[in-house]
């Protein structure tokens, strides 16, 4: 082989390597979340502050206010509302509803154009309804485990806050202005609440209702508790910090020895699915008898029932409360 082939390729190999590097770095000194946190206590040691906090949550104007007062009528609809905003997404449960309805339509009408069985229209329309409700619950898990990491931390930030002799209110404080968002942003909240006149229960309540997590249900509890009875609230926070870690150590183990199970009953789920396409690229018409003949229709509605019902058994299998 040419050296100077050989040379060529090495050379090409460093610059890329060193200019992968090179973007890393300007990333990391500019976007990475050490260096927006650094950015952050520097802006407040200098006086200045990133974003004003607020006593009161910010609430969007919604285009559908009595469709929103209808549904905070009704017992379900308060629930509901509950769960969309515990996702911290600025849309409101009128909004959703109404996409909802706008994507099942959508579904139901596309197959009609190109003259596929009404059952594609069902299956289409249901899927695409639940499109906007799955964005929610996976924006609203990712949170309440990001604030279930964040919890232990917290607690021990406040419990240490509180030997060096700072009150209840100074600990909140510090939890708002060292942790970032989401859990920093709700003890802002907390802090901004009791600091302009609210009574601190009412406070620890809205924190309790804003973060639907039990273990935040349980600090608010424990200091409710305190507050009526007295204590050591410092070693109290320590005592719920370990307990909270030693859930979330067992919950990692759980999710392990579970994680076989998921990746079965994924496969399962998929794999009709996944045959089906590859038959039908294959060869198109061997399975039109399904679509076409009315027994085919009832034998593709009793598999896909069977198949939710097999799914939501297999859930139940592998889904371990901690």
């Amino acid at each position: 082989m040419d050296l100077s082939l050989v040379l060529f390729v090495v050379a090409a190999f460093l610059a890329v390597v060193l200019s992968l590097e090179g973007m890393y770095n300007i990333w990391a000194s500019r976007s990475s979340p050490e260096a927006k946190r650094i950015a952050a206590r520097l802006a407040a040691l200098s006086g200045t502050t990133l974003a004003p906090a607020s006593i009161e949550r910010a609430r969007q104007e919604t285009r559908m206010p009595r469709l929103n007062a209808l549904l905070n009528g009704i017992q379900i609809g308060q629930r509901m509302q509950r769960f969309v905003k515990a996702s911290a997404m600025a849309v409101s449960l009128a909004e959703l509803l109404m996409m909802s309805i706008a994507l099942a339509a959508f579904g139901l009408l596309l197959p009609e154009l190109f003259g596929k069985p009404p059952i594609f229209g069902a299956a289409l329309g249901l899927a695409l309804a639940l499109l906007p409700w799955w964005r929610v619950v996976t924006r609203r898990r990712a949170r309440i485990e990001r604030i279930e990491r964040q919890l232990p931390e917290a607690l021990d930030l406040m419990g240490r806050a509180m030997r060096a002799g700072h009150a209840f209110p100074s600990a909140v404080k510090m939890v708002a202005d060292e942790l970032p968002d989401p859990l920093g942003r709700d003890f802002r909240v907390l802090f901004d609440e009791m600091n302009y006149g609210v009574s601190a229960n009412d406070a620890l309540a809205h924190l309790a209702e804003r973060v639907p997590v039990p273990d935040v249900s349980y600090f608010v509890v424990a200091v409710l508790i305190q507050r009526e009875s007295g204590g050591n609230l410092a070693e109290l926070l320590d005592k719920i910090s370990a307990i909270v870690r030693d859930r979330l150590k067992l919950l990692g183990e759980v999710r392990t020895l579970s994680a076989e199970g998921k990746l079965s009953a994924i496969i399962l789920t998929a794999l009709p699915f996944g045959v089906a396409l590859v038959v039908n690229l294959v060869n198109p018409t061997f399975m039109d008898v399904l679509w076409t003949d009315p027994t085919g229709l009832r034998m593709v509605g009793a598999a896909c029932f069977m198949m939710l019902l097999g799914m939501m058994w297999m859930r139940s299998i592998i889904r371990i409360r901690v």
